[in-house]
């Protein structure tokens, strides 16, 4: 199945605390049904030094997002939007953005 939300596309977060936050998707899990986005639902970890290479300390970094919690971007109002399938002339199934009718896919 065409996954709604890939790696690349500008997304807002729809609940949670970050609820509001846009970035872009950074990685895809689709058998986790989550996605790493860039600067939303960032955490701190702390890392035990690891040679001289990797010192220790608290890091921040994202935490994967459940994707019912995010919501592509349309291209051209900027606003959030709900993704649906279309069939174009040539059989190539492209993604829309269901706002605008926007082709998403190049």
């Amino acid at each position: 199945m065409a996954a709604k939300i890939r790696k690349g596309d500008r997304v807002q977060v729809l609940a949670g605390r970050d609820k509001g936050k846009r970035g872009e998707v950074l990685r895809v899990m689709p058998t986790e049904d989550r996605a790493l986005v860039q600067g939303v639902h960032v955490v701190k970890r702390h890392q035990k030094p690891r040679g001289m290479n990797a010192p220790g300390g608290i890091q921040e970094k994202e935490a994967p997002i459940h994707l019912s919690n995010l919501a592509l971007i349309d291209p051209k109002s900027d606003k959030p939007t709900r993704v649906g399938f279309r069939l174009l002339e040539d059989g190539k199934k492209v993604r829309v953005a269901k706002g605008s009718g926007e082709v998403l896919d190049a």
